[in-house]
C-alpha cells in the first residue's frame, strides 16, 4: 500500500472513531494496511477500548468509504481473548494489538501493548511428546489415505488435510506461532523460508498435475526426526 492510501486509511479510522467511540479509553488501527500488505478488498481492522462496555464484541460496518471490522473491549475483557489466542497458539488479537497504529490513548494502551509483545515473545506452549505423538499419528493415517487413494476429488481434500496437518506440526514442534488461511503461509516464511517454499512447490506440483511424490517426501522429512510415520502401537484412553 502507498503512503497516500495509508494516510486515507489512518485518516478514515480517526475519523471512525470520533463518531462511533467518541468517549472510549483508547484505540488502534492494526491489520495489513499498518503492515504495508493491503489489497484491493483490504478492511480496516480496529480495537476499540471502552471502560463503558460490559461485554466484548465484534462488528462489520462500512463506513468512510471502507469495510471496517471493530474489536471493542472493556478494560479487562481482552485479556481472556489474549489467553485464548495464546491456548490456541494463533495469537490474533496480541498481533493487532502489538502492531496498531495508535488513534486514540487516554493513557491505557502502553500497558496493554506491553502484554501483548510478552505474551508473543514468549511463543505458545511447548507441545507434550503425547500431543506430538497424537498429532504424528494423524499424519501417518492421513499419508497413507493420499498414497493408497486414486479417486481425484478425494486425493484434493486429503492433500488440503495434510497441508494444515504438517504446517502445524512443524511450526509447534518448533514453539513457533500457528496461522489460518492466509497466515499458515506466513507463519512458515517467518519460521522457515527455505522449508516454506519446498512445501509450497510439493504442494503446487500436486495440484498442477497429480505427481504426488514430492508431498511424500516433504511429510517422510518432516517425520523422520521423530521417528518417522507412527501407527504400531498408537492409543488413546486405554
Amino acid at each position: 500500500m502507498n503512503d497516500l492510501k495509508k494516510g486515507n486509511a489512518i485518516e478514515a479510522a480517526q475519523q471512525f472513531i470520533a463518531q462511533y467511540f467518541p468517549h472510549c479509553d483508547g484505540a488502534l488501527l492494526a491489520g495489513s494496511v499498518v503492515r504495508g500488505e493491503a489489497t484491493e478488498t483490504s478492511d480496516l481492522d480496529i480495537v476499540v477500548f471502552d471502560h463503558t462496555r460490559m461485554a466484548s464484541y465484534r462488528e462489520s460496518i462500512v463506513a468512510f468509504g471502507w469495510a471496517i471490522e471493530v474489536f471493542v473491549h472493556n478494560l479487562t475483557s481482552y485479556k481472556q481473548y489474549f489467553h485464548e489466542d495464546y491456548k490456541k497458539a494463533r495469537p490474533s488479537m496480541p498481533r493487532m494489538v502489538s502492531e496498531g497504529i495508535v488513534l486514540k490513548d487516554n493513557g491505557i494502551l502502553d500497558g496493554i501493548k506491553n502484554e501483548a509483545k510478552l505474551l508473543l515473545d514468549k511463543g505458545p506452549e511447548e507441545w507434550t511428546e503425547q500431543t506430538v505423538k497424537i498429532k504424528q499419528y494423524f499424519i501417518t493415517d492421513a499419508l497413507d489415505d493420499f498414497i493408497g487413494c486414486s479417486n481425484k476429488a478425494e486425493e484434493l481434500f486429503i492433500a488440503n488435510a495434510l497441508a494444515e496437518l504438517v504446517s502445524e506440526f512443524v511450526l509447534r514442534t518448533n514453539r513457533q506461532w500457528i496461522g489460518h488461511s492466509k497466515w499458515v503461509v506466513r507463519a512458515l516464511l517467518q519460521h522457515d523460508e527455505a522449508f516454506t517454499l519446498h512445501f509450497i512447490q510439493a504442494f503446487d506440483i500436486f495440484y498442477k498435475t497429480g505427481n504426488k511424490q514430492h508431498i511424500i517426501q516433504l511429510v517422510n522429512n518432516v517425520l523422520e526426526p521423530f521417528g518417522g510415520k507412527y501407527f504400531d502401537g498408537f492409543s488413546v484412553g486405554k
